[in-house]
C-alpha cells in the first residue's frame, strides 16, 4: 500500500495508534477525544494547536486511503478508529516503534526504546533494533535510517508515510517555532482568564458593597419599637 501523508494526518493517525496501544479502554476516541489527543503536550514534537475543522478535514482524507473509518451505534456519538496495523500489515512492536515516530519525529535508537516502551514492552535494545530493520526491509519500506549529522554520536530514525525526509535547519526552527507559539498561546489565555477573574473579583466587591449599603438604608429607616 504506497500513500503519502501530510503532517496532519500523520499526527492524527499517530495519535489514534497510541491511543488504542496506551488506554485501550477509551478506544475508539470521539472527535473532541481526537482533538485533545493530536493536541496534548506531552509525548508531542512539536506541540500543536489544531482546531475541529483541521482535524475533521484530515479524517476525510484518511477515511479515502483507508486509514481511518468512523464507527456508528443507534443513539451514540460517532468514534474513529485506525487502518494502520492492517493496512501495513504491522506486529504490535512495529506498530510501537511507527507510532513514536509519527508523534515524535527522527530518535535514535535509544531515545525509540525509551518512548516506545510504554506502547509495547521491548525486553532489549537489540529488539527494537530488530524492528526497526523489519520496517525498513520491507518491499515498501516505512522506516529509513537517517545519515549521522556532524556533532550527533548516533543516527536518527524518521518514518516515510510522508515521503523521503529532508532535515535541513530550516525545519528544525520552524518546528521549535510550532512549540513556541504553542507556550504562547497558553501564555495568552492564562493571562486572560487572569483578567476574567479580576474582573469577576471587582464586582463581587461591588455587589458586596451595595448590599450592604442597602441594609444600612433598611436598618436606618426602620422606626424604633
Amino acid at each position: 500500500m504506497n500513500v503519502t501523508l501530510d503532517a496532519v494526518e500523520v499526527r492524527v493517525l499517530g495519535a489514534l495508534v497510541e491511543k488504542e496501544m496506551t488506554t485501550p479502554e477509551y478506544y475508539p476516541l470521539t472527535v473532541n477525544a481526537l482533538i485533545a489527543a493530536c493536541n496534548q503536550k506531552s509525548n508531542r514534537h512539536p506541540v500543536t494547536s489544531f482546531d475541529e475543522t483541521t482535524v475533521l478535514a484530515a479524517l476525510d482524507r484518511l477515511r479515502e486511503k483507508e486509514l481511518a473509518w468512523t464507527t456508528t451505534s443507534e443513539g451514540r456519538v460517532p468514534k474513529i478508529k485506525h487502518r494502520l496495523a492492517y493496512a501495513f500489515s504491522l506486529s504490535a512492536a512495529e506498530l510501537a516503534v511507527l507510532c513514536e515516530l509519527m508523534l515524535r519525529g527522527p530518535q535514535t535508537l535509544g531515545e525509540l526504546r525509551g518512548h516506545a516502551q510504554r506502547l509495547f514492552p521491548f525486553k532489549e535494545l537489540n529488539d527494537v533494533e530488530m524492528t526497526l530493520h523489519c520496517l525498513i526491509n520491507r518491499d515498501e519500506p516505512l522506516v529509513v535510517k537517517l545519515p549521522r549529522q556532524p556533532g550527533q554520536k548516533e543516527s536518527r530514525y524518521a518514518h516515510l508515510l510522508s515521503g523521503e525526509p529532508s532535515f535541513d535547519k530550516e525545519e528544525r526552527v520552524t518546528g521549535a517555532e510550532a512549540m513556541r507559539t504553542a507556550v504562547l498561546v497558553d501564555d495568552d489565555r492564562i493571562i486572560k482568564l487572569e483578567h476574567e477573574i479580576q474582573a469577576l473579583r471587582r464586582a463581587l466587591e461591588e455587589l458586596t458593597e451595595q448590599l450592604n449599603d442597602f441594609r444600612r438604608q433598611l436598618n436606618e429607616e426602620e422606626p424604633p419599637t
